[in-house]
């Protein structure tokens, strides 16, 4: 059977990241790959992130988004059986930030996948930087993707405080009771470590992990509340102008509350610069694949305010 892996993690938690290492980890256990790009959104700009992967042994998908959930279910599906034809040893799914976790495990349940998937780990991925507390609706989407990880893998831990990790992990088990899970996850079953640092037998403790099998209380986040992203795309910003609108937008409360703001732009020369901007964390790093294109994901964003810092958007949606 085909072995299959969730990523999760909320926006801006380093899971494309995490990814890039995770596959060349497998890779090199000659493992046949490929990478589903599971994303509400339409452009996905982490499969550019990840594209100098695709190779003999490893391939990417995408299922698009811009429907409802049980539109979206359906194309889940269907790109599974699409892909479980083909000959994978190793599917691993990555998600939007936003994402219902039962939609992956009720689909191994169905005929004919579970006949050709194994579910494998589900690795949780948490910034040991998140700015808390969370918004109601930020806090249940945080809680419910890490209800079931058979790890919780921090991030980002070399840039925060040495108690960091353990802050953050009182906060997610203080939201994990809000919605009514029994889990409470302990220190043996989180990582936290400088991610340059993680050995082989790191990501073998993370790929054999498994998940878990907790219920917790439903919230209608994906149906009845809406994250939005707005796309501003081909408006050719220099790297050092679009690194001052992204910090002045993510610090201006008529933008509303941004929670990433992520995008390339050319560095000048024949290449590509890489934006990553929340409100703890910004990073710019150079790329070989890569379009004008600038995202801004939050809730309640403040349109006006944001097509005056970055022009008009070219398109609207609700994650």
């Amino acid at each position: 059977m085909i072995t299959i892996d969730l990523i999760t993690g909320f926006l801006g938690s380093g899971k494309t990241t995490f990814l890039r290492k995770y596959v060349k980890y497998l890779l090199a256990q000659g493992e046949n790959i490929c990478i589903l790009e599971n994303d509400y959104g339409a452009v996905n700009v982490d499969m550019m992130l990840l594209s100098d992967l695709i190779g003999d042994r490893c391939d990417m998908e995408m299922v698009a988004g811009g429907c409802d959930s049980d539109c979206h279910r359906r194309r889940f599906k269907s790109k599974l059986i699409e892909m479980g034809m083909i000959g994978y040893t190793h599917v691993i799914v990555e998600p939007s930030g936003v994402f219902d976790v039962d939609e992956f495990y009720d689909s191994l349940h169905e005929e004919p996948l579970n006949r050709w998937y194994r579910a494998g780990a589900q690795i949780t991925i948490v910034d040991a930087g998140l700015s808390i507390p969370l918004s109601d609706t930020s806090q249940y989407v945080f809680a419910s993707e890490a209800a079931n990880a058979g790890k919780i893998l921090f991030s980002k831990t070399q840039l925060n405080p040495p108690e960091a990790p353990s802050k953050i992990l009182n906060y997610l088990n203080e939201s994990l009771k809000k919605i009514n899970c029994k889990r409470q996850i302990s220190e043996n079953e989180i990582m936290a470590k400088d991610w340059d640092t993680l050995t082989d037998a790191d990501f073998k403790e993370l790929e054999s992990s498994g998940f878990k099998d907790y219920s917790f209380e439903k919230q209608q986040v994906m149906d009845s509340h809406k994250y939005e992203s707005l796309y501003f795309m081909e408006k050719e910003f220099a790297p050092d102008e679009l690194k001052e609108k992204a910090e002045s937008a993510i610090n201006d409360h008529d933008c509303g509350g941004i929670i990433r703001i992520k995008g390339f732009c050319k560095d000048g020369t024949d290449g590509w610069q890489e934006l990553n901007v929340t409100k703890e964390n910004f990073t710019e790093a150079p790329i070989e694949n890569g379009q004008d294109i600038v995202i801004v994901i939050g809730e309640h964003l403040g349109k006006e305010k944001l097509s005056a810092i970055f022009g008009e958007p070219a398109e609207v949606h609700a994650d």
